[in-house]
C-alpha cells in the first residue's frame, strides 16, 4: 500500500497535475484537446498536447484518472478514491473528554 501512496504523492507534487485534476473536477470526461485547451486559458498553463498526455499517464498511473476510448475520442475522468485511502490511513484523533486542568491549577 506504500507504493500507491507514493505515486499519488508524486503525481500530486506536480503543479501542471494538479490544474488538470482540477479540471477534471470541474468537468469530467474532457479529452487530451479539452483539457490542453483549458489549461492554457483557466491556468495560463502552455504545456504540448505530448506533455499534458504525459502527464494523464502519470495521473492513472496513480489511479487519480481513468480514461475511456469511445470509437476514436479518448476521455479522462477524475477518481478521487486513492485520495480517500491517504486520509483513511490517518484519520483525525478521536474526540477527547474535556481537557484536564493544568497541573497545579486544581
Amino acid at each position: 500500500m506504500g507504493d500507491a501512496h507514493g505515486n499519488v504523492f508524486r503525481a500530486l507534487a506536480d503543479p501542471t497535475r494538479r490544474a488538470i485534476l482540477d479540471e477534471l473536477q470541474d468537468r469530467s470526461g474532457q479529452t487530451l484537446f479539452e483539457l490542453c485547451a483549458r489549461l492554457v486559458t483557466r491556468h495560463g498553463v502552455g504545456s504540448s498536447r505530448q506533455a499534458v498526455s504525459q502527464h494523464l499517464e502519470v495521473l492513472e498511473a496513480a489511479g487519480l484518472v481513468h480514461s475511456r476510448r469511445e470509437g476514436r475520442y479518448k476521455f479522462h475522468d477524475l477518481d478521487t478514491t486513492p485520495l480517500r485511502t491517504i486520509t483513511d490511513r490517518w484519520p483525525p484523533p478521536p474526540a477527547t473528554p474535556e481537557e484536564e486542568p493544568p497541573c497545579g491549577s486544581a
